[in-house]
């Protein structure tokens, strides 16, 4: 199998993308452990370390443990992420900054762990940031902003380190799973901007495969490394079209998002 014997550290491990990229990396021969806030029913089959990233201690003592389980390491995939629905123009909440904590802060301090283990390996460090770093899109300023962040972040550690370890940033397009709830709660259905019906129908929808996701980030852990990429081939249209079209793209969503709000789909509620 393509990846056999390749030790992987992975964060947000117990749930959604997650979840379902531990499940393909382990069926293609890596050891893997996971790092987690906490941990649920469905993943008793997989090695979880609980320890929240916005805990230095925390993250040091996590990725120390995981490192002696794996005896070394080969690839960290910096995946866990936290979404929250703001309005730009307001002072931000506490939840703005729960984003920064996880999706950039996080993913710093655990490269900052367990990059010794790298270096000695020459292994690679995966940065799992989102579509929403390119491609605009309202009431969701600190979630755009951390994730735009942390791609900054992978581009400066590419620039320090590339020589002897491999970064790469990875796109994953909207997928259904429980990052997008406390939006949809709030009336943000990203699921509705990017899927269109008639009566009803699904004639389309840009909505991307989590598991065809999973097995592209267990790519990514293997072969030459890519700058960027995205994670299904409509994340890489969509991706190309925000860094080379952007105008097109804030104007499609901007059309996309008012015509659902005078239809009476979207009621957007800022708590």
């Amino acid at each position: 199998m393509a990846l056999t014997g390749k030790r992987i550290l992975i964060t947000g491990a117990a749930g959604g993308l997650g979840t379902a990229a531990t499940k393909v990396l382990q069926e293609q021969g890596a050891k893997v452990v996971g790092i987690d806030k906490s941990r649920r029913a469905d993943d008793a089959g997989s090695r979880m370390i609980v320890a929240d990233i916005k805990d230095p201690a925390a993250v040091k003592l996590a990725v120390a443990a995981a490192i002696v389980e794996l005896g070394g390491l080969d690839v960290l995939i910096n995946n866990a992420g936290y979404l929250g629905v703001h309005d730009a123009g307001a002072p931000p909440r506490p939840e703005v900054m729960e984003e920064i904590e996880v999706n950039l802060l996080g993913a710093w301090r655990v490269t900052a762990a367990a990059l010794p283990a790298l270096l000695e390996s020459q292994g690679r460090i995966i940065n799992v940031a989102s579509l929403f770093a390119a491609v605009n899109a309202p009431f969701i300023p600190g979630y755009a902003a951390s994730k735009r962040a942390l791609t900054a972040y992978s581009d400066v550690l590419r620039f320090q380190y590339g020589d002897r370890v491999g970064v790469t940033t990875v796109y994953p397009g909207y997928m259904n799973t429980p990052i997008h709830d406390p939006a949809v709660r709030q009336g943000l259905s990203v699921a509705k901007l990017v899927s269109f019906s008639v009566a009803g129908h699904t004639l389309f929808s840009m909505e991307e495969s989590l598991e065809a996701a999973a097995h592209n980030l267990a790519r990514a852990c293997d072969g030459r490394p890519a700058r960027d990429r995205g994670l299904t081939a409509l994340g890489t249209l969509t991706l190309a079209l925000a860094r080379h079209t952007p105008k097109l793209v804030d104007w499609f969503i901007g059309w996309r998002l008012n015509r659902l709000v005078r239809a009476g789909v979207l009621k957007i509620q800022l708590e």
